[in-house]
């Protein structure tokens, strides 16, 4: 057996899904995995070590060559803009980035935008050749624009349920999301056998997208 491949997995919604796909191309991940609250956790059996952290910092790791390969969403991936590879589209934790808004929103001179995702936010609007304020927050996006700190906002939908809850529509999909398999660039080239064979073995199991009726 090789070294040891190390692998960056995102806490929460995005693991499970990934899990799931590793489980389904023969990778015999153990279910207590999921449960444990140990940050590093080894798996011999596997040739891996999951290095289980914040979607955010997955590229970082992967950037800095502590973990040689990570699974990250495509929002996080263009928000931190890493020097990694970007190597497969796992087809997972599908969602669209959009402009959101109250229903009755109108244009004024001074328009501010809330979002967890500045760069991604700040580059839209440039392409759209408008000036806009924007203010990063970390959670809650969707109560700017309700108590008025903003007057729309820049985030992740993926039923459009929440934004219901809170009387918010969506104005405009700016890019669809899916988390993605990245490497580091040395690691690339060192464990290339390693990341090749994985990448060989997710490809068979990554879903399609479903094909929307008009």
């Amino acid at each position: 057996m090789g070294e040891t491949l190390k692998v960056a997995m995102p806490k929460g919604r995005i693991y499970t899904k990934a899990a799931a796909l590793f489980r389904q191309a023969g990778l015999a991940i153990p279910l207590e995995v999921d449960e444990s609250r140990k940050l590093v956790v080894p798996l011999p059996e596997m040739g891996m070590e999951f290095i289980l952290a914040k979607p955010v910092d997955v590229p970082t790791y992967v950037e800095y060559g502590v973990a040689d390969i990570g699974i990250v969403g495509k929002d996080v991936l263009l928000e931190e803009d890493r020097d990694v590879f970007e190597l497969l589209d796992l087809g997972i934790a599908r969602c669209r980035m959009s402009v959101i808004g109250l229903p009755n929103w109108q244009p004024g001179i001074q328009q501010r935008v809330a979002t967890k995702y500045p760069n991604v936010a700040s580059q839209y609007f440039r392409e759209q050749g408008q000036q806009v304020e924007v203010i990063k927050l970390n959670g809650s996006i969707e109560l700017a624009p309700l108590i008025g700190l903003a007057d729309r906002i820049v985030d992740m939908v993926e039923t459009g349920q929440t934004l219901k809850d809170n009387g918010l529509v969506e104005m405009m999909s700016i890019f669809e999301i899916t988390s993605r398999l990245i490497a580091n660039r040395v690691s690339y080239r060192m464990k290339n056998t390693q990341i090749q064979e994985l990448c060989d073995l997710l490809q068979k199991v990554i879903p399609l997208p479903e094909i929307k009726m008009k």
